[in-house]
């Protein structure tokens, strides 16, 4: 009797071990899993960047083919030989004076960030925080934290370029033989699908060149009617503040917000308060005009996708992916929704009203 408890006993102890070690195991799995995903994920994001650089150059090639009878290929070196030269001259036209604009701002945001919080002292609701014994400090951000943020943005840029290295390359290899690599995409689909394949691939290929053209209008309007805004009102260092606004509004909704940061704080030291409020103005009336009259005109053949979705996915997918993620967000809705639309929606659904 004591022999059978005891073998039972044995047995359930070691099912039970069994049964920890096998939830370790799925546990340990789950998380491994989950860590390949993020890193294939992080690839995707780099290939859909390349993507976004590819699709533009091959439909400039593809538009010289169409309109002048030369091949596709020489119409691609034009394209990029076009798109370079307007680049180096953009940057060879201004690079002296944004450069020094650019040192500029270096030197006198962390004196703007100081004499705000000097300012912010001498306030009433200033000198409350310090009775109550609150450090501002941590609100605001002092001198040597703005200064650390800075080093850490800094310490990435090596990173950055060899990213960019790898787009710009894989770009060049997806904009000479796209066929190559759709057919072997549309090879893994069967063969029943195949054509519908090519429609869907389509629909994702205009919608993301339609988005980037729209994207650079987008770019050049708010930097230009910056700058000149800026310029008129006598601020400092208007040139790189209305670059720096054309470069990040490629990321909608969150990008006008962190091109205003900067241009507040030196218009807060520049001029004071009054001054600053006039800039918040400038930049709310840009980006007003940029949402209401810009954007409808140039992205009317894009698929209509609600601020409310485009700003949850870039929360969503930026707090997995970092700035990268954030910047490439609406693209990845925008492939989404077209896959959505045409697979789900007209094909599982039948609902062939739906206009993608």
């Amino acid at each position: 009797m004591n022999l059978q408890s005891t073998s039972s006993g044995s047995s359930s102890q070691t099912a039970y071990v069994y049964r920890v070690l096998t939830t370790v195991g799925i546990t340990l799995l789950v998380l491994m899993l989950t860590g390949l995903l993020g890193l294939a994920f992080s690839v995707w994001l780099r290939l859909l960047a390349a993507l976004l650089i590819a699709l533009p150059l091959r439909a400039g090639g593809d538009w010289l083919h169409r309109r002048t009878g030369m091949p596709a290929g020489l119409g691609l070196l034009l394209t990029t030989l076009l798109v370079v030269a307007v680049l180096g001259g953009m940057g060879w036209l201004f690079s002296a004076r944004i450069g020094d604009q650019v040192r500029g701002l270096q030197q006198q945001l962390p004196q703007a960030v100081a004499d705000v919080q000097q300012r912010v002292q001498g306030t009433e609701w200033g000198q409350w925080l310090a009775r109550e014994n609150v450090d501002y400090t941590k609100v605001v951000g002092g001198t040597s934290e703005w200064l650390g943020r800075a080093t850490g943005i800094f310490s990435t840029t090596l990173s950055v370029v060899a990213d960019g290295y790898v787009i710009i390359f894989l770009a060049l290899f997806l904009a000479l033989q796209p066929k190559v690599y759709r057919a072997g995409l549309v090879m893994l689909v069967p063969k029943a699908g195949r054509a519908r394949a090519n429609e869907v691939l389509d629909c994702i290929s205009s919608t993301l060149v339609n988005w980037v053209l729209g994207r650079l209008v987008s770019m050049l309007f708010v930097g230009v009617l910056t700058w000149l805004g800026l310029t008129l009102m006598g601020m400092p260092m208007g040139a790189v503040l209305g670059l720096f606004a054309g470069l990040v509004t490629f990321i909608p909704n969150i990008g006008p917000i962190v091109s205003m940061v900067p241009a507040v704080l030196l218009a807060f030291v520049h001029g004071g308060p009054q001054e600053a409020l006039y800039v918040v103005g400038l930049y709310l009336a840009v980006q007003t005009l940029e949402s209401s009259a810009v954007s409808p005109v140039v992205q009317q053949r894009l698929i209509s996708m609600p601020p409310a979705l485009i700003l949850a996915g870039q929360l969503i997918i930026g707090s997995f992916t970092g700035l990268l993620g954030l910047t490439l967000a609406t693209p990845i809705i925008a492939i989404i929704v077209v896959l959505v639309k045409m697979l789900y929606v007209q094909d599982a659904l039948g609902d062939e009203e739906v206009k993608v």
